[in-house]
């Protein structure tokens, strides 16, 4: 079937090569998340958030950061995680494409109503910051047994 294209086809099939470009082109410079795993560009550190019944853990991506200098808050069931990292960075090169974030941050995410902030914990091991936020006693559920 495509054995043999004529000019014309030939054409065509580059006519779609150079729209499909064009609209990888366009999404590449949009501001939002275009995916469900996606997050929006510059957000940093990526995030992973997984919850049991007695906790949620929170998992930062935080590579070449020292964790002394992260400011880690939880007010009102947001969790609050800001610092800076600082790249290296040769004054005499030209780059072409810097793709690592460099300067301050912030990421901030709503957990769950029924989090106790009086029970945190949070340990940073091989450039992953994982915090840990137990739920509230009162909150979870009783198993009642029947006599």
């Amino acid at each position: 079937m495509f054995n043999r294209l004529t000019p014309f086809e030939s054409s065509l099939f580059d006519e779609f090569k150079r729209l499909e470009q064009e609209i990888d082109d366009l999404f590449a410079r949009w501001p939002w998340p275009i995916g469900i795993r996606s997050a929006a560009r510059g957000a940093f550190p990526p995030v992973n958030i997984g919850a049991t019944s007695d906790e949620v853990d929170a998992y930062l991506f935080v590579p070449g950061i020292d964790p002394k200098t992260l400011d880690i808050s939880l007010q009102q069931n947001v969790l609050s995680v800001s610092g800076e990292r600082k790249l290296p960075r040769d004054e005499k090169a030209n780059y072409y494409r810097q793709e690592r974030f460099s300067g301050t941050f912030r990421r901030a995410v709503t957990l769950p109503e029924d989090v106790d902030p009086d029970r945190v914990e949070a340990r940073c091991e091989n450039g992953i910051l994982h915090i840990k936020v137990k739920r509230r006693e009162a909150t979870k559920p009783r198993q009642i047994e029947v006599k």
